[in-house]
């Protein structure tokens, strides 16, 4: 009896996982060198914003090292697409449009 291999899913091939480490690379770096750049004009922070955002880059990490959750909830809290949302919510929200 053969033994077909699965194919990855889209999330766990490595060309995914690639996305998701370059998408929290640069907001961490942002956020570690400069991070007056997401003062709002009354000079404070959307701490709502920044918490989602935060998220989304620890979720990136965590896909883009290649790390599977097992637990369906751990897997809910760091599936990458919620995490490319939410990274793409902190691009917004440096770009002033958030």
């Amino acid at each position: 009896m053969a033994v077909i291999a699965e194919q990855p899913t889209l999330v766990r091939r490595p060309g995914s996982r690639w996305v998701s480490l370059l998408l929290a690379a640069p907001i961490s770096l942002v956020l570690l060198l400069h991070p007056m750049a997401l003062v709002n004009e009354q000079g404070g922070y959307s701490h709502g914003v920044l918490s989602l955002m935060l998220w989304g880059v620890a979720a990136g990490y965590v896909h883009g090292l290649g790390f599977d959750p097992r637990a369906l909830v751990w897997r809910w809290v760091f599936h990458p697409v919620l995490a490319w949302g939410l990274m793409g919510l902190g691009y917004g929200a440096l770009g002033g449009w958030v």
